[in-house]
């Protein structure tokens, strides 16, 4: 098993990060150029759309609280909150905390990086979803880049049939990797530990199979009812949840105001080698300080991975170019507030005890905790009862994530089996659920979730690219909304 996991942590780091068994194979991860290739390229050919359309874009998600067109399954306001529920999870906590933990400060600004180019990918993704969804003989909405694979590449040959069969099979397997790792596991077994350890604080032993039984029911009374009753519980809870969380942050950094000019020197400084330069560590530095804030910014909003589109498809949209601005705004909120919220939190607060010499040390820098335990002693350190807080909000963040990505694998699933699939997929989710909260090691998990990203990101990059002409086309508005395909 052990021979397992140290090739997962190989492929991984090969793929983000260049290395193999611990050594520098290439300068940058091919993924990691791919992701940023692929984003400066649209906002290039899309004239910095999400910065010239950023404002426009705003008001979009405004007026999409009401239904914009008759097609489409739920409103582009409740579209962009499942496809929020899938982006802010346990990445915008424990995942800022691990970039900076192995990447260092400089990790976020590479995460503002690929943010910024991922809101040009997102709206190519999920313009390009609207555009070529689908719809069964039961009018039910199919979409994301299995479809616009199918339609825009494969000349409507569906599976493995065709040209570029193979590329949307690839991407539906690499869904149900993500799912099952990322978007289940991952987010459940993050909700037990919380809860346990919140339970060991308050002398009360909790049985991890007790808490997997409770979320797997909550979670099924949801997901039964489809993308109608995940869109509804996601169009409430995400904007609350989201809202909270940077208000509570906002308190935080108040109170350590003084801190925050130098985190952002660290973050700046760290991002380019300054600090690592007098050590002659400097390219090594930039190099982790890319592969960390990438990943983790990838594992984060997702943007260009393929899974957003998914939910943006159903939205009852006046046309592609619309929903794709609304996702733009999407990938904004996930990183550059929720993420930046976070990592600013981690970086200014000091933490509890002084260094082996004296000096006062901020959490980020302590060797005595775990990575994806730092945000919690964050906000403890900072503000009374900050880690029951740190428990909620991890527990809303992690539930709509899986909701969101039971929904992406359901479509996974159905496009290679049809609708007949669809409601097995649902008890057999709440049953990957209930696994996730008993596991013991996630470390790998992780790693795995990362392999898992790169699966579906490198065949939905590629189509986008191949779609080019399609995205702009529609960016120019000379792309009427049209019909659902069958």
């Amino acid at each position: 098993m052990q021979g397992f996991f140290d090739g997962v942590d190989n492929v991984s780091g090969f793929i983000w990060g260049g290395t193999w068994n611990g050594a520098q194979i290439l300068p940058v991860g091919m993924l990691a150029v791919m992701l940023l290739g692929t984003g400066a390229w649209f906002m290039i050919v899309l004239k910095g759309r999400p910065i010239t359309r950023f404002l426009p874009a705003l008001g979009e998600v405004w007026a999409g609280r009401k239904a914009q067109g008759v097609d489409g399954a739920i409103t582009p306001w409740q579209a962009l909150s499942t496809a929020l529920s899938g982006q802010v999870g346990t990445g915008n906590l424990a995942g800022v905390a691990t970039a900076i933990t192995f990447g260092g400060p400089g990790a976020i600004f590479w995460m503002w990086v690929t943010a910024l180019l991922g809101m040009a990918c997102a709206f190519a993704e999920s313009s390009l979803a609207v555009k070529y969804r689908e719809s069964d003989p039961g009018g039910r909405l199919r979409g994301g880049p299995m479809y616009y694979i199918k339609h825009g590449l494969n000349k409507g040959k569906g599976g493995a049939k065709g040209a570029f069969g193979w590329l949307a099979v690839l991407f539906v397997f690499g869904t149900l990797l993500s799912a099952l790792a990322t978007g289940g596991m991952i987010q459940s077994n993050s909700i037990a530990q919380s809860a346990l350890e919140t339970g060991r604080q308050m002398s009360i032993d909790i049985p991890a199979w007790l808490i997997g039984i409770i979320l797997s029911v909550l979670v099924f009374s949801v997901i039964i009812g489809g993308i109608k009753s995940i869109g509804s519980i996601a169009g409430k809870v995400v904007p609350f949840m989201a809202g909270a969380y940077v208000l509570l942050a906002l308190v935080v950094l108040i109170m350590n105001a003084p801190q925050i000019p130098a985190a952002f020197g660290l973050i700046f400084s760290h991002a380019f080698g300054l600090e690592q330069a007098a050590g002659g560590a400097a390219g090594y530095g930039v190099l982790q300080a890319i592969r960390y804030g990438v990943a983790r910014g990838l594992f984060s909003n997702e943007a260009g991975q393929g899974s957003a589109p998914i939910a943006h498809s159903t939205a009852m949209t006046s046309g592609p170019a619309m929903q794709g601005e609304i996702a733009m705004i999407g990938v904004f909120i996930d990183t550059i507030i929720i993420c930046t919220m976070t990592a600013l939190v981690l970086l200014v607060v000091p933490g509890a005890y002084p260094s082996a010499e004296g000096v006062v040390e901020f959490v980020w820098m302590s060797t005595e905790l775990d990575a994806s335990a730092k945000t919690t002693a964050a906000y403890a350190q900072a503000i009374p009862f900050g880690n029951y807080f740190v428990t909620v909000a991890l527990f809303l963040f992690a539930f709509t994530t899986i909701l969101g990505w039971s929904y992406y694998a359901e479509t996974a699933i159905t496009y290679l089996f049809g609708e007949k699939a669809a409601m097995p997929v649902r008890f057999v989710w709440v049953v990957v659920v209930f696994l996730g909260t008993i596991i013991t090691d996630v470390d790998s998990l992780w790693r795995l979730g990362d392999i898992a990203n790169a699966s579906m990101a490198f065949p939905n990059l590629l189509a986008i690219l191949l779609l080019s002409g399609t995205v702009l086309t529609i960016a120019n508005n000379k792309d009427a909304p049209g019909k659902p395909l069958k």
